[in-house]
């Protein structure tokens, strides 16, 4: 049987913002239709990787190669050419708040193909909203929206443009458990349907669990930990153990 293509590899990536060492010698590589998630504590540089990764923010050294094609370089004509390739899900939904369900996913659609024709338009625009369940919030603002609502409809316009590659940054950051483990899981459905590669840079251990088949994570600035959740679950490192283990509450 033919070995997965690889699509993402980094290697020795480094970033650092003023004396700040952020990324210190980064080495990754994800398989076609892999499911990764990297964990990490706060200031980790777990968001700063995926932006380096679309250059969104560039990287100090190392090389970036996405379906072989080292980006570090590339001018902006040809990077656009990847990035149209990758859908990229934001903390916050990075809904435009002046406009409305149906024109947030319409911008998204036109700029990533200006030959769509409106009935084409609207068709995408539907089956991404079914696909989420939110089919009824088409013409809502966003400050209409539920936190939860404004995660799924972010995922919706992430997934309109079919990317071959998806980055989500903490797609379940801010919400209840219930309404977390909902986006957990229609991310698994999402996935299994439309046979992405993901990243998904998370500290829900919930979601880590449902989403993760290969977990990694991040410790000053390199991976330092890799493997299933299970087998994280399990490491003898005790720093590794800290991921797994529930928060001590204090008795009042």
């Amino acid at each position: 049987m033919k070995s997965p293509e690889t699509i993402i590899d980094l290697s020795n990536l480094h970033k650092s913002f003023g004396i700040n060492k952020v990324l210190d010698g980064v080495n990754l590589v994800v398989k076609q239709g892999e499911d990764v998630v990297i964990l990490g504590r706060s200031g980790s540089g777990k968001s700063v990787m995926i932006k380096c990764l679309v250059g969104l923010v560039p990287a100090d050294s190392g090389k970036i190669k996405i379906w072989g094609v080292d980006i570090t370089n590339l001018n902006n004509h040809d990077l656009n050419n990847i990035r149209v390739r990758i859908g990229f899900m934001f903390q916050n939904g990075a809904l435009y708040d002046s406009m409305s369900v149906r024109q947030n996913l319409t911008f998204a659609l036109k700029h990533h193909n200006k030959a769509l024709d409106k009935k084409e338009i609207e068709l995408k625009i539907t089956e991404a909203l079914d696909n989420v369940g939110l089919l009824e919030a088409i013409d809502k603002m966003p400050s209409e929206l539920s936190g939860g609502m404004r995660k799924r409809i972010g995922l919706a316009r992430t997934l309109i443009t079919k990317p071959d590659i998806i980055l989500y940054d903490e797609p379940t950051s801010g919400l209840d458990t219930i309404t977390a483990r909902e986006i957990s899981e229609l991310i698994v459905g999402l996935q299994q349907k439309n046979k992405t590669t993901s990243i998904i840079i998370t500290h829900d251990m919930a979601c880590a669990k449902r989403n993760g088949k290969r977990i990694l994570i991040l410790k000053d600035g390199r991976i330092n930990a890799e493997g299933s959740y299970a087998e994280l679950e399990n490491s003898k490192d005790t720093w590794v153990q800290s991921f797994f283990k529930e928060p001590k509450i204090p008795k009042s």
